[in-house]
């Protein structure tokens, strides 16, 4: 990955090409800033940079055999940690690797729910657990094999172990020279504190419409109306823009359960509601999350709907259809009361309050916020 292959973030390249340059390069760096804005991609293009053996003012060469290793994912001293699933207790991301340099090779604009379905995690809770703190630490202490920089993309550290946090906390209180550790956040404030204060922190931007669009036109192919429109759907993330003109069944899955949920909620239909918060109990945590995310997004869209803006709404057509019967019931006197709730369900599932206990009241308090 080359920093003219990452979407936009034209400042934020050149800051920290100029640290890199001006051998200010931090022990580590944390990523931080909206999904979909390229954390990640910048995360592979720093490492690159600091890899390559011929990098120039504004980008690695590209050519060098560095460069070379890294564009097939095989260079020894660039190295990733992500969340992953437990298979047994000596298990790390490398036993991942197959599948996470897929998902990789296909791009770098992912997120969690993407990774989820690439591993095949079923109803299981993806992290980085303990033993993987201690491979990371069995890597770096090994010398670099070109003489250079090692370095340590981790993404989403919010997802590390409480054990395997501590562990790396350890190794950045006593940093090994020419060791660069490059973490990728989606939720700053769930990192681990000293973790972060420990980190040099650069927040990234959300995309413009124009870069997304013009990104659109030359990496999708689409015309220059429909990259304009998806573009401008997308508000500020290109990752959204991809799952608008790649809809995928997650998408669509929690569509429908929205949909579902909120009819049943009307109907006081409470044989289904307790039916659909049974179903969605059985999925892994992770997802239940993800779906109150993107309910939390709808609820707002929605009540955004009723100003009769539609430069401010940011819907696909299926969500936009839906939202001109349904926006009227999502008004002053309930949205805040919906927002509090999704808010509460999700804090609940985080710290593993019981599913079926959480999902059950939330849909008791829909039920009486959807007359409202």
């Amino acid at each position: 990955m080359l920093f003219r292959d990452v979407i936009g973030q034209e400042e934020t390249k050149k800051r920290l090409i100029k640290q890199v340059q001006e051998g200010r390069q931090p022990h580590a760096l944390l990523l931080t800033g909206p999904a979909g804005c390229g954390k990640l991609a910048m995360a592979a293009a720093l490492g690159n940079y600091l890899l390559c053996q011929n990098k120039g003012n504004e980008d690695s060469c590209g050519e060098c055999p560095a460069c070379k290793q890294m564009k097939k994912l095989g260079h020894p001293d660039l190295h990733y940690s992500f969340p992953y699933i437990k298979k047994n207790e000596s298990t790390t991301c490398e036993d991942y690797l197959a599948e996470w340099k897929t998902m990789i090779r296909e791009g770098f604009y992912f997120d969690i729910d993407d990774w989820l379905e690439k591993m095949e995690a079923g109803n299981k809770q993806a992290r980085i657990f303990e033993k993987e703190s201690d491979n990371i630490l069995e890597q770096l202490g090994i010398s670099a094999y070109e003489g250079g920089y090692k370095v340590m993309i981790i993404w989403l550290p919010e997802r590390l172990h409480e054990n395997a946090a501590s562990n790396l906390l350890k190794f950045l209180e006593e940093p090994t020279p020419m060791t660069s550790f490059i973490l990728v956040t989606e939720d700053v404030a769930k990192v681990m504190p000293t973790i972060v204060s420990r980190s040099q922190q650069v927040e990234l931007g959300r995309l413009s419409t124009e870069v997304i669009a013009r990104a659109l036109e030359e990496r999708n192919g689409l015309d220059e109306e429909t990259a304009r429109v998806t573009a401008r759907l997308a508000n500020g993330s290109y990752l959204n823009a991809l799952k608008h003109i790649h809809i995928n069944d997650v998408n669509k899955e929690y569509f429908e359960l929205f949909v579902n949920l909120m009819r049943m909620a009307y109907a006081r239909n409470l044989a289904g509601l307790q039916k659909w918060a049974d179903s969605m109990a059985s999925w892994v945590r992770d997802r239940q999350i993800s779906f109150l995310n993107y309910a939390q997004n709808m609820v707002r869209e929605n009540f955004i709907y009723n100003f009769h803006r539609p430069e401010l709404n940011y819907m696909t057509e299926k969500e936009s259809a839906f939202a001109s019967k349904f926006a009227r019931f999502i008004n002053e006197r309930n949205v805040v009361g919906f927002m509090e709730e999704m808010t509460r369900a999700q804090r609940d599932l985080e710290q593993n309050v019981n599913a079926k206990t959480v999902l059950f009241n939330f849909i008791l308090k829909v039920t009486i916020l959807i007359r409202r």
